[in-house]
């Protein structure tokens, strides 16, 4: 179900007027980071969630992306969150989405993204935190992603940032294997700093700023496939994958994909701050962004 914001209270209270990349300072522990963030010429988009229950999620930045609400709608915000002190809680039945007609810049055009978000997850399963990604339509109409927990191909419990440039599975497996996987686990019921970023040829994974390498590795569910009678071995952070980010026709979404049976890789847990930007961030400023808010959430 669709839920459309027509509340009095989005007009007035959670809304600023002041300009594109203003923020409501009553809201946000500490306006300076926020407007760091929102300084970056590369930044897409800059939720913080900080507008009350039932009223239109828009981004920050001069784009104004606004989010629209499907599921048990309108979705329960809470007084907790290290960006705003609020933060948006997904059940496991709702997301966001803007439709692919609408996404703008969001469907990135220079080949690099980065993808940063404030998280507290549940812990209970696959979660989609934000991007284009579609697993079924059309046999695929994957972009970019950015995952808690992808077991599948050793990612589980992990921050995994997935890439496609064809928008369907990687041949000769019968899913899309091309994600990064960081070395840490996510802690469930903590609020934490996930990010991923793609620079053309690497994908990297980072949690709470930090990007820790992995050794090659063998890639479970990978054997006996064609060309493969041993499975492949490969590093999953940083990720090699030089073939770039596909304009395949996804919707973007935060806390749910399409998937075959409808959408599906519900995120559980609460999410409090999701940045976008069309650039791949070196190391040094994503944990400078990570560092920004006090995670503690409060």
């Amino acid at each position: 179900m669709l839920f459309l914001c027509g509340c009095l209270a989005c007009m007035t209270f959670g809304k600023d007027f002041s300009g594109p990349g203003s923020v409501n300072k009553s809201l946000s522990p500490d306006s300076r980071a926020v407007r760091q963030v929102l300084r970056n010429r590369h930044l897409v988009a800059f939720w913080d969630f900080s507008e009350v229950e039932g009223c239109a999620k828009r981004d920050k930045s001069q784009n104004g992306f606004i989010l629209q609400e499907y599921g048990n709608t309108p979705l329960p915000v809470v007084d907790e969150g290290p960006v705003s002190g609020r933060s948006v809680r997904l059940d496991g039945a709702s997301y966001f989405s803007i439709p692919y007609r609408q996404s703008g810049k969001l469907n990135v055009k220079t080949n690099e993204v980065t993808v940063i978000a404030w998280i507290k997850w549940s812990g209970e399963q696959t979660g989609f935190v934000a991007g284009m990604w579609n697993e079924y339509q059309d046999g695929g109409k994957r972009q970019y992603g950015l995952f808690v927990s992808l077991p599948h191909y050793n990612g589980k419990n992990q921050v995994c940032g997935h890439i496609s440039q064809s928008g369907k599975a990687t041949p000769p497996f019968p899913y899309s294997i091309d994600y990064s996987a960081s070395q840490q686990e996510v802690p469930p019921g903590e609020w934490c700093c996930v990010a991923f970023s793609y620079d053309g040829a690497y994908i990297r994974s980072y949690l709470d700023g930090v990007c820790i390498p992995r050794a090659p590795e063998l890639i479970l569910h990978t054997k006996g496939f064609e060309g493969y009678p041993d499975g492949l071995v490969q590093s999953k952070n940083p990720y090699y994958f030089p073939d770039g980010i596909g304009d395949n026709g996804s919707d973007f979404t935060i806390g749910a994909v399409s998937l075959k049976n409808g959408m599906g890789n519900f995120f559980i847990g609460c999410i409090g701050g999701v940045a976008v930007y069309d650039k791949a961030l070196p190391a040094d400023e994503i944990a400078k962004i990570s560092r920004l808010f006090n995670l503690s959430g409060q």
